[in-house]
């Protein structure tokens, strides 16, 4: 007989840090057992954040799947700062290269809804642009204005 999911659910621990506490508890699951797993897999992310999928089962046990740092956290580490722009794109907080945005792409494609690189790369443009980090090509830094106007086929938004 297959065992009867009682809850799906996505949290993020630090990677190595996963203790047991209330966004355990309501899953009903070995929280000690959990976390003793979560940190072995993880103890090599140290300091990042990882998401992971855990499938709680009636009988206790309990399966989970990691999945990558969420790429606002990953642009945030590139640029070398601690916290987003407050009024993006307005104000700019930092600068990544395209270079660091295909790294973090190539990273993320497992977890990404997109099939190429290109598509993830303008992905993490995006999410970039609306925390208000730049995107410097190493010669120039591109400017919101300049990437919205090519998106909307030359016309400004």
């Amino acid at each position: 007989m297959a065992k009867k999911v009682t809850r799906i659910t996505t949290l993020q621990f630090q990677a190595g840090k996963a203790k047991p506490g209330p966004e355990l508890a309501g899953l009903g699951i070995d929280m000690g057992g959990f976390t003793k797993e979560y940190n072995n897999e993880t103890k090599e992310f140290s300091g990042d954040i990882i998401p992971v999928v855990i499938t709680a089962y009636d009988d206790r046990s309990y399966e989970f799947v990691l999945k990558t740092t969420p790429a606002s956290r990953m642009l945030l580490k590139a640029a070398g700062i601690s916290k987003g722009a407050h009024k993006p794109p307005l104000e700019k907080v930092g600068t990544v290269t395209i270079k660091q945005l295909e790294e973090i792409a190539k990273y993320k494609m497992k977890d990404l809804n997109s099939n190429s690189l290109d598509a993830a790369v303008s992905m993490l443009k995006g999410t970039a642009i609306n925390m208000g980090i730049q995107i410097s090509d190493n010669i120039n830094v591109v400017q919101f204005d300049k990437l919205t106007k090519e998106e909307n086929n030359g016309q400004a938004i």
